[in-house]
């Protein structure tokens, strides 16, 4: 990281790892690894939230660690757990050895030997290449009691086995929080970060991202897919399609050999834009040449 000493260095070194951001972007993410504070990110579902702490992480080269939250987690999910099978043979081998100390064997079953760790508990290890990158995404599935253990977790970098203690981090792991925003997150977690709301990108840096990330589509075509799914995005639809699913459309079509779009391409390949089937039977008929003549239109306003 000593080599993040501007946020031009900060987005270059993004860009290398095939994530383009715009300054907004570059400047918070410099902030966070200067300060050594979490990074907040809220955005639609697929603009490249949890991307960026990949790139991160290979541009970095720091171990990655990724809690992915669901409804239910709870703090013993996140941090840690005991191997019960390995214990249980452990004491059957012990009366089955006569072995009567019971301390010991206690001891024993509590230790290392036995701890199964979960994310938050490995982000908080020593690793010889750095603090790790600890992604916490998608946080607003949970709920708030998790977000208040969570809150003090990040407060002090440490967790507490009640067999074992308290582990702290010996340097704090770089923190990266998404969130689809399903509901809204704590003002006393967010206070904690620097917040960034990662929205969809213009028409010049989805280009980009593009080239970037499927750089052997051809330019004219690229040009066409960018606009048909800004196009798309101003439709009345249920989830509007993110980065990610403009990557995957593009490299679609290049295993198909399309070299232009059209209605009927628009209309075979639809899945790998749209996930919802009411948003699918939108564009049926006449409508995927409307917004694609309307896309085409603004590629050539004259």
């Amino acid at each position: 990281m000593s080599d993040m000493t501007s946020i031009d260095a900060v987005q270059e070194m993004l860009s290398g790892q095939g994530y383009i951001c715009g300054r907004a972007l570059g400047t918070v993410v410099f902030l966070s690894l200067k300060l050594g504070r979490p990074l907040f990110l809220e955005g639609e579902a697929g603009v490249g939230k949890t991307e960026i702490a990949k790139a991160l992480a290979a541009g970095l080269d720091r171990k990655l660690i990724r809690l992915q939250c669901y409804e239910g987690l709870d703090a013993n999910s996140a941090v840690y757990e005991w191997n019960f099978p390995a214990q249980m043979v452990a004491i059957r081998a012990a009366e089955a050895a006569g072995d009567a100390d019971r301390d010991a064997l206690t001891t024993q079953l509590f230790s290392d030997e036995f701890l199964i760790e979960r994310p938050l508990l490995e982000a908080m290890r020593p690793d010889e290449r750095g603090a790790p990158i600890l992604l916490i995404d998608e946080l607003d599935r949970t709920d708030a009691p998790f977000e208040a253990f969570l809150l003090e977790a990040l407060s002090d970098f440490q967790v507490t086995i009640p067999e074992m203690g308290t582990i702290k981090a010996p340097e704090p792991p770089i923190v990266i929080i998404t969130s689809n925003r399903t509901r809204e997150v704590h003002d006393a977690l967010k206070r904690r970060c620097l917040y960034h709301w990662v929205d969809y990108p213009d028409f010049d840096r989805e280009m980009d991202i593009l080239h970037a990330r499927a750089p052997e589509a051809a330019e004219s075509l690229s040009r066409e897919v960018v606009a048909f799914v800004q196009q798309l995005r101003t439709e009345d639809l249920f989830k509007k399609p993110g980065v990610a699913e403009t990557i995957d459309w593009a490299k679609c079509l290049l295993a198909l050999d399309v070299i232009t779009l059209s209605p009927e391409v628009i209309a075979d390949t639809l899945g790998a834009i749209l996930k919802y089937q009411d948003d699918i039977a939108k564009l049926h008929g006449s409508e995927a040449k409307r917004i694609l003549d309307q896309a085409k239109a603004s590629l050539d306003p004259a």
